[in-house]
């Protein structure tokens, strides 16, 4: 069978071939009716582009990349999967697709890698998420002037691309929601330092203590891995204290670490939303049929994916930004366990 060519497509939709290269590439205005007739022309004759000849004539990859690395101890990442699949299915519609390769994080000398795709001509630019603090990818691609744009911070005095959710405001109603059930005693089990989502939301926590004019203690603020085991190591450690000494409430900074305090203080038999109370941060799917289902704070990860590909898109064909930095609220699931 011959090749079915483009010439052929508008041959069928009665158009020139420069309309429905436009039309497949999403560049110039034609009206609804032209570009509905072109796309059904392109699916009744199974027409499929030449990328490699595309590629060429337009000097562009149609590639995003992106750094894959696996977490520390191969737990599962739900938040990160959602963001990564509503960022590919924005980028599919403006006929861009992701290219992934390795980096190790904790690597700095890997960071070049970025400018070798980039001169290479094989990406347009990135997407970065599990951004730190003083990140030092996002200083490398500011300084080589690459177009990229971030799911999180690194420095508030860098001036990039980035869409966030306010962990900040997400801890503080979390610790609002505590408060008003009466807990005077609130622990949190965290990331380590040097995590920026982490700082953001433990700042968020003492705030609120803060605010109820509770004491913030040292003691009950405890930094782990984003594990179970750190979530029930925490949890164990908070039971060993004499009973005064313990908190009533537990803040989580995600639901892993939450389910982990969740089922031990479940083997301790401990009623867990009357006896003490355990919330997360994520709002994953198995959170609301956990025993007891899990309060937690549900993240707009949609959202996320798609401005992270729209700050990006903007970069690279040079369109006006008129807000970089893009911060998103999140919202409080109250459920049984709290």
């Amino acid at each position: 069978m011959a090749r079915i060519t483009i010439k052929d497509v508008a041959a069928r939709a009665g158009v020139s071939y420069q309309t429905v290269s436009k039309v497949l590439n999403h560049q110039g205005n034609v009206s609804p009716e032209t570009e509905a007739r072109i796309w059904e022309a392109v699916q009744e004759s199974g027409y499929r582009p030449n990328v490699s000849a595309r590629n060429l004539r337009t000097q562009s990859s149609n590639l995003i990349g992106y750094a894959w690395q696996r977490s520390l101890d191969d737990s599962p990442r739900p938040i990160l999967d959602q963001f990564l699949y509503d960022a590919i299915s924005t980028a599919e519609q403006h006929g861009y697709h992701l290219l992934t390769f390795l980096v190790d994080l904790k690597d700095a000398a890997g960071v070049p890698i970025y400018k070798e795709l980039y001169d290479r001509r094989q990406v347009e630019g990135f997407i970065l998420a599990d951004t730190n603090h003083n990140d030092p990818r996002i200083a490398y691609l500011m300084e080589q002037d690459i177009p990229f744009a971030s799911f999180g911070r690194a420095n508030d005095d860098w001036d990039f691309c980035w869409v966030d959710i306010d962990g900040r405001h997400g801890l503080r109603i979390v610790v609002d929601h505590l408060i008003e059930q009466g807990h005077r005693q609130i622990g949190l089990l965290t990331w380590p330092e040097g995590s920026e989502a982490g700082a953001y939301r433990e700042e968020g926590f003492v705030d609120s203590l803060r605010n109820a004019g509770l004491e913030v203690r040292p003691d009950w603020i405890l930094r782990g891995t984003n594990t179970v085991q750190f979530g029930a190591e925490g949890m164990q450690h908070f039971r060993a204290r004499p009973y005064d000494e313990r908190p009533t409430a537990v803040a989580c900074v995600s639901d892993v670490i939450a389910i982990g305090a969740l089922n031990d203080a479940n083997a301790a038999g401990l009623c867990v939303g009357q006896d003490i109370a355990i919330t997360g941060y994520d709002d994953i799917p198995m959170a609301q049929y956990l025993t007891p289902s899990l309060t937690t704070v549900r993240q707009p990860i949609v959202a996320v994916g798609q401005r992270v590909v729209d700050l990006l898109l903007q970069q690279i064909r040079e369109e006006p930004i008129t807000e970089k930095g893009i911060l998103l609220k999140p919202e409080l699931i109250i459920r049984e366990s709290s």
